[in-house]
């Protein structure tokens, strides 16, 4: 079975690459799982220096897989919980490991996709990529910390307004919100961000580790915001209105929220 999260080190940088182009890298159980095990081996790697997220394919990643979930027939609460518990602990270990994380943002990031640039601590963004957090396009709730960290990277009424409008950001507004560092050309984003590692990973671990770890305490409630999201999320899904918006997406309708 091919590896869903596939991690190559190239000396004292990891690359860590989101591997289901067929589905746009969104996140299955088997995906949170491995993205979990590949943040901990990137933490206990004593050469990795840096760490490089992507994507595989045109996309980095649309957030959750709700076409695998139901064609599995797998209840949504239950799914949710099992996945967003693997998402938020990779996300958690990522934030406060020693070695700096770079996304390397290639296409489109939906979802809990967001989340995976928020917590990096840099990314640099394909001029042609979009950002849109879609959840309550589908009458779902935020998770992958984005309900934590998009407030604190580009203002509460931005936050809020990207969660209930659901309109997605194009590189040079997400640029000038400052959800990315740099926009750069499509075919440009992954060397750029590998040099950008390279320059990291000559610098002082240590230091960057305890700076991280200082920026990760001042967000103390993150952890206790993530379970909150796994709950709400679960929870949502499993209501009519979840279940309205989930049909309605794999339908590809419209759909018919009761008022």
């Amino acid at each position: 079975m091919t590896a869903t999260v596939l991690v190559d080190i190239r000396g004292d940088i990891a690359v860590v690459t989101l591997n289901r182009p067929e589905a746009a890298n969104t996140l299955d159980l088997a995906m949170g799982r491995e993205l979990l095990a590949a943040a901990l081996r990137c933490e206990a790697e004593g050469a990795v220096r840096a760490v490089v997220l992507t994507g595989a394919g045109k996309a980095f990643c649309f957030g959750g897989d709700l076409r695998g979930m139901i064609a599995g027939g797998l209840p949504a609460e239950p799914y949710l919980k099992e996945l967003t518990t693997h998402l938020h602990a990779a996300i958690a270990r990522f934030m406060r490991m020693d070695a700096p994380v770079i996304a390397a943002v290639n296409g489109t990031a939906a979802g809990a996709g967001i989340g995976l640039v928020a917590m990096a601590d840099l990314a640099i963004l394909a001029a042609g990529a979009k950002l849109s957090l879609a959840y309550t396009g589908v009458g779902l709730t935020p998770d992958g910390g984005t309900s934590f960290l998009l407030p604190r990277a580009i203002g509460a009424k931005r936050a809020t307004e990207l969660i209930l409008t659901n309109r997605a950001l194009g590189a040079e507004e997400a640029l000038a919100w400052g959800l990315v560092n740099q926009v750069v050309p499509d075919a440009e984003v992954l060397d750029t961000a590998l040099a950008l590692a390279g320059k990291l990973a000559a610098g002082p671990g240590g230091a960057f580790g305890r700076s991280k770890r200082l920026l990760a305490a001042s967000l103390g409630a993150l952890e206790t915001q993530m379970t909150l999201e796994s709950e709400t999320i679960a929870a949502q899904a499993a209501s009519a209105e979840g279940h309205e918006g989930i049909s309605a997406f794999l339908e590809k309708r419209k759909p018919k929220f009761a008022r």
